[in-house]
């Protein structure tokens, strides 16, 4: 019988978001514990849940309409990612509002009187997003906006007659416009050369200008402020890494941020009037969605570490003094620890960051994994895992790299991996296997590569196209065909995906030279595989080839279809039984110390 993972590791009590009422009395919160998410009302003055809202397995986000106590939840059905969105009224009446499940609705934000809401949808084209409205009272929807493209809504304007919206040009390209609802024209206030992105987007409180992060003209993003009359950017702020996350007290001028420190935050909070910066201290982590609570000289916030699962804290502005809010996460199991920031050569003398993780175990010689993060457009972070500190648990040493192409080091840093650079992100892995054959406490004989998503399809590539390095390889959710993947993935992420790894036309010589399933059965280590069969970004048919070609030759490849699951795990259960078949397959070709 295979032996579980244990609970603690996956059932923790879980902040997924939350967003602040009116009055600042109570905040409400999406909590997931016992895998079901659910909608409660904290009492901040009481220091604990008041009441529960509402639950659902499928909930995604939820927000307050503006000066009312009814919030708006977003829900999809089984991890297909086609969000739909509801009313919860205070007095906990559910009501659908969008009601159209074949498509996708990306909220927009609410109005300031809270008699409209905005979000977009791709219902006129599944390969584009345009822009709708939708009355509180009615529920009748309006198309304001339709031309092919990707169009979101950034938040209503103070006046309430225009719409500041987004047009997405790349995954890392963006504009931003101001939509009149009176005229139904766009105004475009970033139109730019090269390529720049724009985020976390605030009015100035005479609403004449706009407080964002950006990247334009630069290699990371900084604190700028944009006149919405003269269209000109103004730097504030800037540093050598990334800021994230920024929040605004229009009231005293006083903006939150945190700063990207290799994947680790910081967070810094900045005085507009004074020019004054300020910092707190935080556990080691990943600080998300910060909120100021004026009222209550409060900052609210995320903190998501290696050894803790995502909880609400609170910064008292008044002393810097941190704090959570309600911490009520299971006690660890003993034996987790912090990563090492490190960084090895790769092939071409670039310098490629990871974290490195090691067991208490006393054994002499460790077999190790390395796990390689989705997107690629993303970053592996000092953040919790629980297969990965499952798996430290039973003595493997983990190392995370952030291989190029990956977020968080610069535009430049972004781009080495693009279309028929991919091959050199697939090198940086073997780099970091030549560092850790250095490593006096590791068994080479020993090594296994178990990725994600991209990470899946870098799994796929590296055992295919080096297959003498590795013992075991577990690709979950992973594209074993680009060709493929790119035919076949959500219209509306088609386009996007294009720009990053190029297009069946012209780079389809490149994909048959490249795709793992094309190399198939050059693979000797043994393979896991596991896929959601609701999977929208990568369709399962990508697993289902590749593991039916290493069928064919025999080749010991396990495959374990996920009834009822997206791109990511949701269920509880389905954690726990994936999470203790990658173990239980990982132990069979690696052992354990």
């Amino acid at each position: 019988m295979m032996k579980m993972v244990p609970d603690p590791y996956v059932n923790q009590r879980t902040v997924r978001d939350f967003d602040c009422e009116p009055s600042c009395n109570q905040i409400s919160v999406i909590v997931d514990y016992m895998g079901l998410p659910r909608v409660e009302k904290w009492n901040l003055d009481q220091g604990r849940p008041e009441q529960q809202s509402f639950s659902s397995e499928g909930i995604t986000f939820l927000k307050y309409v503006a000066g009312t106590s009814d919030l708006i939840i977003g829900m999809d059905v089984t991890g297909n990612e086609r969000e739909q969105l509801f009313l919860l009224k205070e007095n906990g009446m559910l009501i659908p509002l969008t009601n159209s499940p074949e498509h996708v609705h990306l909220y927009g934000g609410s109005s300031p009187d809270g008699k409209w809401i905005a979000w977009s949808s791709n219902r006129r084209n599944p390969a584009f997003l345009d822009i709708y409205i939708q009355s509180l009272e009615t529920f009748e929807t309006h198309l304001v906006f339709a031309e092919d493209g990707m169009f979101t809504v950034v938040r209503w304007f103070p006046n309430g007659n225009a719409l500041l919206v987004r047009r997405t040009n790349s995954a890392l390209d963006h504009d931003l416009g101001i939509l009149s609802l009176l005229n139904g024209n766009i105004d475009w206030i970033t139109e730019h050369s090269g390529e720049a992105s724009y985020r976390n987007i605030h009015f100035s409180h005479n609403g004449e200008d706009i407080y964002l992060l950006s990247n334009k003209d630069s290699e990371f993003y900084g604190l700028a402020r944009i006149n919405l009359r003269t269209k000109q950017l103004t730097w504030l702020l800037r540093g050598n890494w990334d800021f994230e996350g920024l929040a605004f007290n229009k009231e005293n001028n006083m903006f939150a941020f945190t700063e990207n420190q290799g994947g680790i935050s910081k967070g810094y909070l900045f005085d507009l009037n004074q020019g004054t910066l300020y910092t707190w201290e935080t556990p080691i982590g990943v600080i998300t969605n910060l909120a100021f609570l004026p009222q209550r000289q409060m900052l609210l916030f995320k903190l998501n570490g290696p050894k803790h699962p995502s909880e609400l804290w609170a910064l008292h502005l008044l002393t810097l003094q941190a704090q959570p809010v309600m911490n009520e996460s299971k006690p660890l199991i003993e034996g987790i620890s912090y990563p090492r920031l490190l960084s090895y050569r790769s092939f071409d003398d670039l310098q490629i960051p990871f974290f490195y993780y090691k067991p208490k175990s006393a054994a002499k010689k460790h077999p190790v994994v390395i796990y390689l993060h989705g997107g690629p457009e993303s970053q592996s972070r000092a953040s919790y895992n629980p297969l990965l500190k499952f798996l430290l648990s039973q003595g493997y040493c983990i190392a995370i790299p952030n291989f190029r192409g990956s977020t968080g080091y610069g535009k430049t840093y972004t781009h080495l991996d693009d279309v028929r650079k991919r091959m050199d992100a697939v090198k940086d892995v073997i780099s970091l296997v030549d560092w850790l054959r250095q490593e006096p406490d590791i068994d080479v004989s020993k090594i296994a590569v178990l990725g994600g998503s991209y990470g899946g399809f870098l799994t796929l590539a590296l055992i295919s196209h080096y297959p003498h390095l590795w013992a075991a390889a577990v690709d979950i959710v992973g594209m074993s065909s680009l060709r493929t993947f790119i035919q076949t993935t959500s219209p509306w992420r088609k386009r996007l995906r294009e720009i990053e790894y190029g297009t069946v036309e012209r780079d389809g010589d490149f994909f048959n030279q490249i795709d793992p399933l094309n190399h198939a059965d050059e693979i000797t280590a043994p393979l896991l595989v596991i896929h959601g069969e609701n999977d929208p970004r990568v369709p399962i048919g990508e697993s289902e080839q590749i593991v039916n070609k290493l069928k064919q030759r025999g080749h010991p490849v396990t495959f374990h279809r996920i009834e009822g699951e997206g791109h990511t795990l949701v269920k509880p259960d389905d954690k726990i039984y994936v999470y203790s078949m990658v173990a239980a397959f990982l132990e069979k070709y690696l052992g354990r110390n």
